[in-house]
């Protein structure tokens, strides 16, 4: 699509936002930096190319960022401030990310792993946020993550996304199968746009990419070469870094599966096994050096071209509900049978009902003031004893362990433990008793009805007999 209007320069005023300086100039679109009176955040001007001679992509892209970007919220995607078309150029104006991006970090890979952890759980965070949201990036790659100040990763560029309520443009434009070489997954290569474990391929790209310095995939450009990941699995990261250790490796190879069904349902599970490393449960993805015997090289090629894209269309959001992370907040200090098994049979209720769910079971050990040589160890001692308690409780438990986790925070205040634990690791529902007498009741109330106040996601309160 040509289109007439001149191409803006600094200087240039656009409906009242002051066109300071040209950013970066690239084959879809022009970035500047620009500023306006009424607004003292940093502001960033996109306008797409449309000069004869460039690909239709450049439109098409732009429309749909301008159409996600007017849905979508939050402080893991940038605020959309402005945009503006009909019969001039079209441009969004949008909230300007001034921190680091991950290609910048991605540069001095192999990274240490604390590091690799660190940005791919913030990463995985931001993605759950947008697939909660029921946007599918499909081009996720490092150049698209950015940082604000505190950490919190910022996703960009959605010119190939999808979403489940908005016409898709790409697919009605493109008939074939466009996105990142070295990033674009699988089923994204057989026609399907609709699967939001496409982005949590890319994320496992990423992740391998950091912890080696080497892309598993190369980064082909042609079609053909591209198909070569529906038969070939890629080096084990191992292989190529020896410091990284099993339980990365399983996590990393289990993004990068073949068959979406065999990653992670959600990047909110992917989030919270990298939060828990010492209770992944490890496959023979975990020690696996080579790309496998000529056995599993067929088995692999087979597989490929028996993959199907995914048949049946749903939200990100419904996808989402199929594999919930469910709370389970024990106290520890009151034991009454009756109770304890009501609370076992709603979490066995639950997994019959939802087979893709991941819990948690957590308990909250009082704060010790440390006060003399042996508190610490004291502490210590507590904590182990209490992630043991838990340990014995999930016995009762008719489950795989490989969905469960169980976690032990020391805090003062159970309800604020237990709500911040639920905010900061996408908990879809918590599970929790009403104790008739506890210390934590004694002391502070109940716990339980704080939580049901406040918690921004459904409580259960299980009762004795219930």
């Amino acid at each position: 699509m040509l289109n007439d209007s001149p191409v803006p320069v600094p200087g240039m005023e656009i409906d009242g936002f002051h066109i300071d300086r040209l950013i970066h100039e690239g084959g879809m679109a022009f970035l500047y930096e620009v500023s306006c009176p009424d607004l003292e955040i940093p502001l960033l001007l996109k306008v797409p190319r449309l000069e004869f001679g460039n690909h239709p992509a450049c439109y098409v892209g732009f429309e749909m960022e301008q159409m996600i970007y007017g849905v979508v919220s939050g402080r893991n995607v940038p605020r959309l401030i402005s945009q503006g078309g009909g019969d001039s150029r079209p441009y969004l104006v949008l909230e300007r990310i001034d921190g680091p991006g991950l290609q910048e970090l991605s540069r001095n890979a192999p990274l240490p792993i604390k590091n690799v952890v660190g940005l791919i759980s913030v990463v995985a965070s931001a993605l759950h946020s947008l697939h909660r949201q029921n946007v599918i990036h499909l081009d996720l790659k490092p150049d698209n993550v950015l940082f604000r100040p505190d950490g919190q990763a910022v996703l960009i560029d959605f010119g190939l996304a999808h979403h489940s309520d908005l016409p898709d443009l790409v697919e009605e434009e493109f008939h074939s199968a466009v996105g990142t070489g070295a990033y674009i997954s699988p089923e994204q290569l057989l026609g399907s746009r609709s699967d939001p474990r496409s982005d949590i391929f890319a994320l496992g790209v990423i992740a391998y990419k950091l912890a080696t310095g080497k892309s598993p995939y190369g980064d082909p450009s042609g079609r053909h070469a591209m198909r070569r990941r529906l038969f070939f699995d890629p080096l084990s990261p191992c292989a190529i870094n020896s410091t990284i250790p099993p339980w990365l490796q399983e996590v990393i190879l289990r993004c990068l599966e073949l068959n979406p069904d065999d990653r992670y349902a959600t990047a909110a599970q992917l989030a919270h096994d990298l939060a828990h490393p010492e209770q992944i449960r490890l496959t023979g993805r975990a020690t696996r050096i080579n790309r496998g015997s000529p056995i599993e090289v067929l088995h692999r090629w087979t597989r490929g071209w028996r993959l199907k894209p995914l048949q049946k269309e749903e939200s990100p959001s419904a996808h989402i509900l199929k594999a919930p992370h469910v709370l389970v907040a024990l106290d520890l200090d009151y034991h009454e049978k009756a109770l304890d098994q009501a609370l076992r049979d709603a979490v066995q209720r639950a997994l019959s009902a939802e087979p893709q769910l991941r819990i948690t079971l957590l308990a909250i050990c009082p704060q010790q003031l440390l006060t003399d040589e042996g508190a610490e160890d004291l502490q210590q001692s507590m904590h182990m004893e209490s992630l043991i308690q838990l340990r014995h409780w999930a016995s009762g438990l008719d489950m795989p362990r490989d969905k469960m986790r169980v976690h032990v925070i020391q805090h003062g205040d159970t309800a604020t433990a237990i709500l911040n634990y639920a905010a900061g690791h996408h908990v879809d529902r918590i599970i929790m008793g009403a104790r008739g007498a506890s210390r934590f009741r004694r002391y502070l109330g109940s716990v339980s009805a704080r939580v049901v106040t406040e918690a921004n996601c459904s409580v259960s309160v299980i009762r004795s007999g219930c």
